[in-house]
C-alpha cells in the first residue's frame, strides 16, 4: 500500500508496555470483533469522479475496490486529489488505484491492528477472511471505541468479582493448553488465561505482567517457529513455572537464539508483525530461573520460573 493512504493518528497503546488489563484486551479480542462490517465498495470501472462523490457523501476517506468480493485495490482520499490535480479525474478506478495494500485478516488479535496501524501510519485496514475475501474496514477510531467499551465491562467485572470473593485460593494449579503451527486464531490464549488465573489469586500485577510476556512470547514462538506443542503453567504458592515443549525442528544454535533481533522467521512471519528475534531473549529477562534444551530436528522445551514474592524488575534482567 503506498503512503498516499490517509493517516489517522497513532494508537497511544503499546502492545508490551500497556497496563495488564488492556494487554489482556487487545490478545484476547480478535480484529473480527472491533472491525466495521458493512464496508463501502466500488468496482475497477468506476470512474474516480463516481467515487469521489461516494466518498464526500458517506464522509470516508479511502474506498476498497473489488471484484468478485476479492480486494484489488484501494483508492484513498489522496488518490482523488491527485486525480483533480492532474486532470485524470474521469478516469477509472482501476487505472489510478493503489495494488500494493496491506491488510489484515479477520481472526487475527487485536494486537496486530495496533501494531499495523502504529507502524505505517495508514488511516485504514481492509480485512479479508480466510477464503481471502473483503468481510470489513478497521480504523484506529474503531479499535479506540471497541477498548473503550471493553474496559468499562471488564472495570465492571473486577468489581463484582472483588465484592464476591471470599478470598482469594491458596491452592496448586496446573493448566496446559496446546498450540498449533500458524494457527493465529487461538495465539495468546494460554497467556490470556493463565492471567485469568493469577489476577483471581491477588497476585501482584508486576509478577502477573512478568509471568504473561513469558507465556505469551513462548506460546507465539511456537505457533511461529515449531510444529506445534503445548504450554503448561504451575501456579503454585511461592512461584509460577511456565514450560514449553514442542516437537520440533528445534533450535541449531540456542545461544544464538537467545541474542535479541536474530530469527529464523520467513518474510510472511514478519510481515504479519512477528519474528523480531526478541520471544526468547524476552522469556529470559523477565524469568528469575531460566532453562532451555533444544537440539536441531528434534523438539524444544523451555522453563521459565518466576517467584511470586521476586522483587525482579523487568529491566534488571
Amino acid at each position: 500500500m503506498s503512503a498516499e493512504q490517509v493517516f489517522s493518528g497513532d494508537i497511544p497503546i503499546s502492545t508490551v508496555d500497556s497496563p495488564s488489563a488492556v494487554l489482556e484486551l487487545i490478545y484476547q479480542l480478535k480484529i473480527k470483533d472491533v472491525m466495521v462490517s458493512a464496508v463501502i465498495t466500488a468496482e475497477k470501472t468506476d470512474t474516480m469522479r463516481h467515487i469521489q462523490t461516494i466518498m464526500r457523501e458517506n464522509f470516508i476517506s479511502g474506498m476498497p475496490i473489488i471484484e468478485d468480493r476479492r480486494l484489488v485495490g484501494l483508492v484513498s482520499i489522496e488518490d482523488i486529489i491527485t486525480a483533480l490535480d492532474k486532470g485524470f479525474i474521469e478516469s477509472t478506478a482501476e487505472e489510478r488505484m493503489t495494488r500494493n495494500v496491506i491488510v489484515l485478516e479477520d481472526d487475527m488479535p487485536l494486537s496486530f491492528a495496533i501494531s499495523y496501524l502504529n507502524k505505517y501510519r495508514y488511516g485504514r485496514f481492509p480485512v479479508l477472511n480466510k477464503k481471502q475475501e473483503l468481510v470489513g474496514i478497521l480504523t484506529s477510531k474503531d479499535v479506540i471505541r471497541t477498548l473503550l467499551v471493553e474496559m468499562n465491562r471488564e472495570v465492571l467485572r473486577l468489581e463484582k468479582m472483588h465484592q464476591n470473593a471470599a478470598g482469594a485460593p491458596d491452592n496448586y494449579s496446573e493448566m496446559e493448553f496446546a498450540t498449533v503451527r500458524y494457527d493465529f486464531e487461538l495465539a495468546g490464549r494460554a497467556s490470556t488465561e493463565i492471567k485469568k488465573a493469577l489476577k483471581h489469586r491477588s497476585i501482584d500485577p508486576k509478577i502477573i505482567r512478568r509471568v504473561a510476556i513469558a507465556s505469551y512470547e513462548l506460546e507465539i514462538n511456537q505457533v511461529v517457529h515449531s510444529n506445534g506443542g503445548t504450554i503448561s503453567c504451575s501456579i503454585q504458592p511461592d512461584k509460577v513455572v511456565i514450560v514449553a515443549s514442542d516437537t520440533g525442528p528445534g533450535i541449531p544454535d540456542v545461544n544464538q537464539a537467545l541474542q535479541e533481533g536474530w530469527s529464523t522467521a520467513n518474510e510472511w512471519i514478519r510481515s504479519l508483525g512477528f519474528g523480531a528475534g526478541m520471544g526468547l531473549a524476552n522469556t529470559k529477562r523477565v524469568s528469575d530461573e531460566f532453562f532451555i534444551q533444544s537440539k536441531a530436528g528434534e523438539g524444544t522445551i523451555v522453563r521459565s520460573v518466576v517467584f511470586i514474592n521476586s522483587p525482579k524488575e523487568e529491566s534488571g534482567a
